[in-house]
């Protein structure tokens, strides 16, 4: 009997689950077999429950000459290979008397009812249970039918393990291996019933894909065409051609988002506290009085500010739980995360490097996101300013257009920065303050704090504005790194932002158009609504800094801006802006890859 243990590379083994994957949806086995991705959804939950009483025990399978001196033989959760299909089986359970072998698999679902009112069995378990016969089969035993046991109705199904499904079984094992060899994803399913149940279909975007495939947006009609028009891809544009565009274009994208996520980020800056944990609760204590207490499955990460102690249980205990550990300054630098695992995508990733070494695809990246960015300026200037100054929006408007005759990066940067300028020009008719509680304040009888902004400036930042700026995008560039490290890119190789040691370039990418919509208009939030006042700054040396309870009041407005739902202006749907950073870093995956032609830069309306 061949068991996995004596495999030696296990790895080139086609394991049975996979291929019932293939057989429900391509795209699926691909993602999870090739691209090692994975999710769980309320199905795969509850699945795994189930599945866990059946694998609580592990029972060694006599060989089948051993076995025909049995009268009978009942073996749980035992994993057989066959060498000469290339395969490998976890079985649930396996019925044998003598060398008759039945394997029996348990199915979370109900059976399939055929059209004349019997019970059948679903294509890919039945494909899976034929993969569990011919492995049983190598191992000498005689296999004949396979029982498929569904929870849902508590029935069994059999199947007969006869030549025409070996047949259709190796036809599907030949044709998964050629899709891994190909290395190229297939493309999504269109308007199909499976996708709303899938566990990967966050991961996976298949109506959003589908939608950005064949689209690219018409830029010189969209002034008076809000959507866009289809064309047909260049002879050299990456990407699929638009074979189904019509269909597609009908489409309406479905919202097909997991629930939302309830989990929260842990913000830790008192300093000289110390981290511990005990039975999946984070203990925080001051000295030795436990201030606090946090269930790990409350958080989706962790993030310390200077001097906070973590022991090495509790980033144990962090890292099992596959929640990141980001590592700030004192005044708010980001410094880097500790995470589970590396980058586990090494196929997207290399394309990130292709790609990040072609002049021309950097440059078209760059200037989408950096016009998204111009836009989006524009519109909280419109949104948010006092008396919203016409000439300024007007040259923003203007400077959209300049970014596309940019011809590279480095001119590309003078537009950025000219924009910028302008619309820190009209920063401060967005800040709307006046109570007594905010007329400027003196310290050491030295400096008088106002919330006027004057300029940008940085490192350090010189005044209360700028230092609530400078926090929330180290804040912005933290959650662009790990939802760049969670999809499986580098975040510290960019397209727009060149490499340099110790940059998040590629976090430092994506959220160029994110600055205005979530940093700028949390910290005009966190000032107009009182989140933080003048007297929550200090002055340190030469910069500006927030004490800990301006920090705490920041970190506030800038979780209630993450959590607020905004209408994707592709897609049609509210998403939160949480979730929309890890779906555009996904797009840009998609980019990548060569799923679609164009990434489409969020821009609010």
């Amino acid at each position: 009997m061949i068991r996995i243990s004596d495999i030696q590379s296990a790895d080139e083994l086609l394991p049975a689950r996979m291929l019932n994957e293939f057989v429900y949806c391509p795209r699926l086995f691909y993602l999870e077999h090739v691209d090692g991705l994975f999710a769980h959804n309320s199905d795969t939950l509850e699945g795994a429950a189930r599945h866990s009483r059946v694998d609580a025990k592990s029972d060694a399978l006599p060989t089948a000459q051993e076995a025909v001196q049995c009268e009978s033989i009942h073996a749980r959760s035992v994993t057989l290979s066959s060498e000469q299909y290339g395969l490998i089986a976890k079985l649930d359970l396996i019925e044998a008397e003598g060398d008759l072998a039945t394997p029996v698999d348990y199915k979370r679902g109900a059976p399939k009812s055929l059209d004349d009112g019997s019970l059948g069995a679903w294509d890919p378990d039945r494909i899976q249970l034929c993969v569990q016969a011919l492995v049983l089969r190598e191992n000498g035993y005689r296999c004949d039918e396979g029982i498929l046991f569904y929870w849902a109705t508590r029935q069994r199904v059999r199947i007969t393990i006869d030549d025409a499904l070996v047949a259709e079984t190796l036809a599907i094992v030949a044709a998964a291996r050629r899709l891994m060899d190909a290395r190229q994803i297939p493309a999504p399913l269109v308007n199909s019933p499976k996708c709303p149940r899938c566990s990967l279909v966050s991961i996976c975007l298949p109506d959003e894909t589908s939608h950005c495939r064949a689209y690219v947006a018409c830029e010189q009609s969209e002034q008076t065409q809000p959507g866009g028009r289809w064309v047909q891809p260049l002879l050299f544009d990456v990407g699929y051609p638009a074979a189904n565009s019509e269909s597609i274009e009908s489409a309406p994208v479905r919202q097909l988002i997991t629930s939302r996520d309830e989990r929260r980020p842990l913000y830790l800056n008192t300093q000289g506290n110390h981290v511990g944990i005990s039975a999946q609760v984070l203990k925080i204590k001051e000295k030795d009085k436990l201030i606090q207490e946090v269930r790990l499955n409350d958080l989706c990460q962790v993030n310390i500010f200077g001097n906070i102690q973590l022991t090495t249980q509790a980033i144990g205990a962090l890292m099992t739980a596959d929640i990141p550990v980001v590592y700030f300054s004192y005044g708010g630098w980001f410094h880097g995360m500790t995470q589970s695992v590396g980058l586990k995508n090494i196929l997207w990733r290399r394309e990130q490097f292709r790609q990040a070494d072609s002049n021309r695809f950097c440059l078209q990246l760059a200037k989408q996101l950096v016009k998204g960015k111009i836009r989006n300026q524009r519109t909280l200037l419109m949104r948010n300013h006092v008396e919203p100054p016409e000439q300024a929006l007007q040259f923003l408007k203007a400077l959209t257009i300049e970014v596309r005759r940019a011809e590279s990066l480095a001119e590309l940067l003078g537009v950025e920065g000219l924009a910028a300028r302008v619309y820190f020009e009209h920063f401060n008719g967005m800040i709307k303050v006046g109570s007594d509680d905010d007329r400027p304040r003196q310290q050491n009888g030295k400096h008088e704090f106002r919330f006027d902004f004057e300029r940008r400036n940085r490192r350090p930042p010189r005044d209360p504005i700028n230092a609530l700026l400078s926090l929330g995008y180290s804040l912005l560039a933290k959650d662009l790194t790990i939802a760049a490290t969670s999809v499986g890119l580098d975040p510290f190789l960019g397209f727009y932002h060149q490499p340099r040691f110790g940059r998040p370039a590629l976090a430092l990418d994506l959220m160029e158009p994110f600055r205005p919509l979530i940093v700028d208009s949390a910290v005009l939030s966190a000032i107009n609504q009182r989140m933080v006042t003048i007297s929550d700054f200090v002055v340190v040396g030469d910069a500006v800094a927030l004490t800990a309870n301006g920090r705490k009041g920041f970190f506030r407005a800038y979780e209630q801006r993450m959590d607020q739902l905004v209408t994707h202006p592709l897609f049609g749907y509210r998403v939160s802006y949480r979730r929309l950073l890890e779906v555009q870093t996904r797009l840009l995956a998609r980019q990548l890859m060569g799923e679609i032609l164009e990434y489409p830069v969020f821009e609010t309306r």
